[in-house]
């Protein structure tokens, strides 16, 4: 992961993922702090000792923000602060050590940082491994991983193996450059199609002893620095690409104001790119040079960050929706995270199988990102809490396409959902009613029994929250136009099973005094939906509802 290797130090933002100290007692902070920490170390060392990264660069960022919180929320119970680079050392001194960046996730605080200087450039930022590179006498004499931005490893036999860095320069003097090694794409758009993994396939790579023909030729040079180059920021992009470095040039364009850095940030989160980036570099065209430079982040260039595609969520509870059929949703209530312009609290885990394969439980943090754009999408879960309590999970035989007509406490998400249903277009299509309607004459206990609004007055929905005379006359209007609504479309609302194309009839007799062989024999139903029509029709539940529709007048019944 680039930030190992070539970002770090960790001077991170705690913006976005920042909130409230949690409420732990000490023994509870010692352990999740501890048991945080112990993951990041983990994650450390499989990347630098396999070249493997096990998580994506941007939720370990968020990793590292959420233990920097803690520790300032619990300051007596925080383990020592480990060297993220200790097992990225090597023995290989950088004649120039490489800075890495201060990275700025919000516009304001880039706007800060951008009024105080002048003379900027703008480049994306490449999304590889770090790499030194030396030059003598026109050959490529030595080349040096990040490291620690001091140490690094000597990777010379593996660099001089790729097409894609210049084994010879025409200039036979002494020339140092710090770069991104890439993997190239075709067409890449950052928006779209996130980081790729292309950042671990390089870094995988390069932890090989040797690569194959295909391998070499798909890693790609990015220089991003010439630390004893010319100091003027244009004159250095000429030298480069007179040298062979072209996308230094291609890629670098001065900003006069923060609105062209911004303009230019939309454009290459958007644009096709041949390789993957994360975000935007500024920095100023006249540094110091390179003798004055350390291994931390300079003053005179920061990172501006692309929005997450992926964030770490806190999940606080966990919910379950009981649909119509009985089908069984679990649904995450998540600390409040920020994706893309979406706020973000709440993403379902799909199935309850789905829940108990990941075991997610209150206290876990886990990866949420946007499906098309829009949808929270639940992608795994990052870290276990140290401190977990187990779910008492829904009993799965106790719900079904016939179960809960009423709403009694473990029935309540399934009630709610054959109102709603009733309602909605694939039922009688009443206009004006929706979840929030529906809920609210629960929540007043004026709706039992599934039926149990035919039969309200105006009066009662008066006396509710938030029901004036005229919602309350549009409720009833609406309610008034149900009982017309045909035969089959109230047995579609009282949710009839699929019956293909079959012929419903024209009352009530017709459909119910069909035996599982009368139902075979209609268009489109086969044995499973014959049985469940069979059930349907001779549940005492919607017998009941027969009964009062009869009552009501309602056509059929």
């Amino acid at each position: 992961m680039k930030r190992w290797i070539a970002a770090t130090p960790f001077c991170l933002p705690f913006t976005l993922l920042a909130g409230p100290c949690p409420d732990w007692q000490p023994e509870r902070a010692r352990a999740e702090l501890d048991g945080l920490a112990r993951r990041i170390a983990e994650w450390d060392a499989t990347y630098h000792r396999q070249g493997r990264s096990p998580i994506a660069d941007e939720l370990y960022d968020q990793a590292r923000e959420r233990l920097a919180g803690w520790r300032g929320c619990f300051p007596a119970q925080a383990p020592v602060a480990a060297d993220p680079l200790a097992g990225a050392t090597g023995q290989i001194a950088h004649p120039v050590p490489q800075t890495g960046l201060d990275k700025l996730a919000d516009e304001t605080r880039v706007q800060a940082w951008m009024a105080e200087r002048d003379g900027l450039w703008v480049q994306p930022k490449v999304d590889g491994v770090a790499v030194t590179l030396i030059y003598q006498d026109g050959r490529l004499q030595q080349a040096i991983s990040r490291g620690d931005g001091r140490l690094g490893q000597d990777w010379t036999a593996r660099v001089r193996a790729l097409p894609g860095v210049p084994a010879r320069l025409p200039d036979n003097r002494r020339l140092l450059f710090q770069g991104e090694l890439y993997w190239k794409l075709a067409e890449h758009v950052q928006a779209s199609h996130g980081g790729a993994g292309a950042r671990g396939k390089v870094a995988g790579l390069l932890a090989r002893q040797s690569l194959g023909d295909a391998e070499a030729a798909g890693i790609g040079l990015f220089v991003w620095e010439w630390p004893d180059g010319p100091a003027d920021m244009r004159a250095r992009l000429d030298e480069l690409r007179r040298l062979g470095f072209a996308d230094s040039a291609r890629f670098s364009e001065p900003t006069a104001s923060f609105a062209e850095a911004r303009k230019w940030r939309e454009h290459w989160y958007r644009a096709a790119l041949p390789f993957a980036s994360d975000g935007v570099v500024i920095k100023q065209g006249r540094r110091p040079p390179g003798e004055r430079w350390s291994a931390s982040a300079p003053a005179w260039a920061i990172a501006w960050k692309y929005p997450f595609a992926q964030v770490l969520a806190e999940v606080r509870a966990v919910d379950f929706k009981i649909g119509r059929s009985g089908r069984i949703t679990p649904l995450l209530q998540l600390q409040p995270v920020q994706l893309d312009d979406r706020r973000v609290q709440r993403v379902s885990a799909g199935s309850l199988r789905r829940l108990r394969e990941l075991d997610i439980q209150p206290g876990d943090q886990v990866s949420v990102s946007l499906a098309g754009l829009t949808i929270p999408r639940l992608d795994g879960v990052v870290w276990h809490a140290a401190v977990r309590t187990p779910l008492a999970l829904p009993v799965t035989s106790r719900y079904h396409p016939l179960s809960c007509w009423q709403p009694t406490p473990d029935c309540r998400s399934q009630f709610a959902a054959r109102l709603e249903w009733l309602g909605g277009k694939h039922g009688l299509g009443l206009a004006g009613v929706g979840a929030g309607s529906w809920q609210a004459l629960i929540d007043a206990g004026l709706v039992e029994h599934l039926l149990d609004w035919m039969d309200l007055r105006e009066e009662q929905l008066l006396a509710l929250p938030g029901f004036g005379e005229k919602r309350a006359a549009r409720l009833l209007a609406s309610f008034a136009e149900a009982r017309a609504q045909p035969f089959g479309r109230w047995l579609g609302a009282l949710g009839l099973p699929p019956s293909g194309a079959a012929n419903l009839g024209a009352d009530w007799q017709q459909p119910a005094g069909r035996s599982q062989a009368d139902w075979q024999r209609e268009p489109g139903v086969g044995p499973g939906r014959a049985r469940a029509l069979v059930a349907f029709f001779a549940e005492p539940e919607v017998r009941a509802l027969r009964q009062r529709l009869n009552a009501a007048g309602v056509a059929g019944f």
